[in-house]
């Protein structure tokens, strides 16, 4: 399989997994009666942070796979300390000033982030495997 549609398959599996997840997290947060919209908008943003990080670190594994397929091993090694560098900085921050902005619920920033796991475990249980 090309590595930019297995990438872009395995993402949608943790957008349908961080979908799925959120889901239950509001119905917990409703059934607590603490729903409100601070809730549905830290789910949303948690859910896209998730999903993004994801998605670029994926991409960053699959290039410093071709680096090292081209004997660029240093280079590789290099790229993906760079990008999980800028990942959690960049995740860092947003997470920080929606937390601060008061507009978004603090937990529901932060589950979405523990269902990738999960999500990737899951998948992988229920994957067919190829001949």
């Amino acid at each position: 399989m090309d590595s930019r549609k297995y990438v872009l398959r395995q993402t949608l599996l943790i957008a349908i997994g961080q979908a799925v997840g959120v889901g239950v997290m509001l119905g917990i947060f409703a059934l607590l009666d603490r729903f409100d919209y601070t809730v549905v908008l830290g789910g949303l943003v948690g859910a896209l942070v998730a999903l993004l990080n994801f998605f670029f670190m994926a991409v960053s594994l699959t290039l410093a796979a071709d680096r090292a397929v081209q004997q660029d091993v240093k280079g590789g090694k290099g790229m993906v300390k760079s990008s999980y560098a800028i990942r959690t900085i960049v995740m860092f921050v947003v997470l920080f000033l929606c937390a601060k902005s008061g507009h978004c619920h603090v937990i529901s920033l932060v589950v979405p982030l523990l269902l990738v796991q999960p999500t990737v475990l899951i998948a992988e249980f229920f994957r067919k495997k190829e001949a």
